[in-house]
C-alpha cells in the first residue's frame, strides 16, 4: 500500500505543475481581449465615396482674389487640389508635341508628278549626256537635277507623324500645365503683362458670361452693340491693359516663303478665358488678337501651354473654377 501512495503523488505532482502555467495565462488573454475592441474599432469606420469628396473639396490651396467686371476684389476663393501638381516641363512639351503630331496631315507628291511628258533616251554617241529627253524637243526632263523633273528624296505620303503618349504622362502633364497658370514668373517669362498685386490665375465674378446679354438689353439697335469696345474697357479695369496692346503690335509677317502658303502673318498668344459657357463670351471676345475660349471639358495641354511653354495668362469665372475643381 506505500508502494501505491508513493505513486499516487509522484502522478499528482506534474498535473499542479501543468496547472500553474494556465493560471499565468489567463491574464494575458484578459490584456489581449481589453486590447481587441482597440484594434477593431479603427477598421469599423469606412470612408464612403461621398464622404472623399466632401472631404477633398474641403482640402483646398491657397486663396485668390475674385475681381468684379469693374476691377475691384469681391471677395476671395480657395484654389482646388488640381492646380497644385509637380511642374513638369519636360511632359508639358512632349504632351504638346503629341497633340500636334497626331493632328497632322501625311504629304507627299503624285505618283507621276515630274514625269506627265513623252520621254526617251538619245544614247551614247551625240556628246551629250545620257538623260531623258522630251521626244518633241532638247529640253532634259524626269531626271532630278534638271528643271521640271522629280524630286529627288520627296516626302513619303505614306510616313506616319503621330506620336505616343502614356495616359498617365497625359494626366501629368495637364496638372503640371493647370499648375503653371499660378506661377507669375513663367507667366512673365511668356512675354504677358501683368501687375505685382495680381493673383494668378485670374478669376472673374459669372456676370461676365452673361456680358453679351447686358449689351444687347442695352443697346437694341445692331448698331451700338459693341460687344469688343466693352470687353477691352473690362480688362483694362483688371490691369491687363498692356496685355492687349502687346498682342495688337505684337502681330507681324511670318519670315520665309510659310507667308505664301495661306498663313501670312504671326501674332502671340493672349488671354485665355476659361468659362461654362462658350457661346456668349466668344461673342464679347472675337475680335481680340491671340485671345483663345474654352469650358472646363476643352482644355488641353495645347491650349494651356501653346508652343510647349508653360505660364499662360488664363482668366476663369467662378463657376467654371468651380467645375474644374470638382
Amino acid at each position: 500500500m506505500a508502494e501505491e501512495t508513493k505513486t499516487t503523488k509522484t502522478k499528482a505532482a506534474p498535473k499542479a505543475a501543468a496547472a500553474k502555467p494556465a493560471t499565468k495565462a489567463a491574464p494575458k488573454t484578459a490584456a489581449k481581449a481589453t486590447a481587441k475592441p482597440v484594434t477593431k474599432a479603427a477598421p469599423k469606420k469606412k470612408v464612403t465615396k461621398k464622404q472623399a469628396s466632401t472631404k477633398a473639396k474641403k482640402s483646398s490651396g491657397p486663396s485668390i482674389n475674385v475681381y468684379s467686371l469693374g476691377g475691384s476684389v469681391l471677395r476671395q476663393t480657395d484654389l482646388p487640389d488640381i492646380f497644385q501638381g509637380d511642374f513638369r516641363p519636360d511632359l508639358i512639351r512632349r504632351a504638346v508635341k503629341s497633340a500636334q503630331g497626331n493632328r497632322r496631315q501625311p504629304y507627299g507628291p503624285g505618283q507621276m508628278a515630274g514625269m506627265r511628258h513623252a520621254a526617251s533616251q538619245w544614247g551614247k554617241g551625240r556628246g551629250t549626256a545620257r538623260v531623258q529627253r522630251m521626244t518633241q524637243g532638247r529640253t532634259a526632263v524626269e531626271s532630278p537635277p534638271n528643271v521640271g523633273g522629280r524630286r529627288a528624296h520627296p516626302p513619303k505620303p505614306e510616313k506616319d507623324w503621330s506620336q505616343k503618349i502614356n495616359k498617365k504622362e497625359k494626366r501629368l502633364a495637364m496638372r503640371s500645365a493647370l499648375a503653371s497658370l499660378t506661377n507669375p514668373e513663367l507667366v512673365r517669362a511668356r512675354g504677358h503683362q501683368i501687375t505685382d498685386d495680381m493673383t494668378l490665375p485670374l478669376v472673374i465674378e459669372d456676370r461676365f458670361e452673361s456680358l453679351s446679354d447686358e449689351i444687347i438689353k442695352d443697346n437694341p439697335n445692331k448698331e451700338d452693340q459693341k460687344f469688343t469696345k466693352e470687353t477691352i474697357k473690362i480688362l483694362s479695369d483688371l490691369g491687363l491693359e498692356n496685355e492687349i496692346q502687346r498682342s495688337v503690335d505684337g502681330k507681324h509677317v511670318r519670315p520665309g516663303k510659310g507667308k505664301m502658303r495661306g498663313r501670312r502673318y504671326k501674332r502671340p498668344k493672349s488671354i485665355l478665358f476659361v468659362v461654362s459657357e462658350k457661346d456668349n463670351v466668344a461673342k464679347c471676345v472675337r475680335n481680340i488678337p491671340g485671345v483663345d475660349v474654352a469650358t472646363p471639358a476643352q482644355l488641353s495641354v495645347e491650349l494651356l501651354a501653346p508652343g510647349g511653354d508653360p505660364g499662360r495668362l488664363a482668366i476663369f469665372t467662378e463657376s467654371a473654377l468651380k467645375a474644374l475643381g470638382e
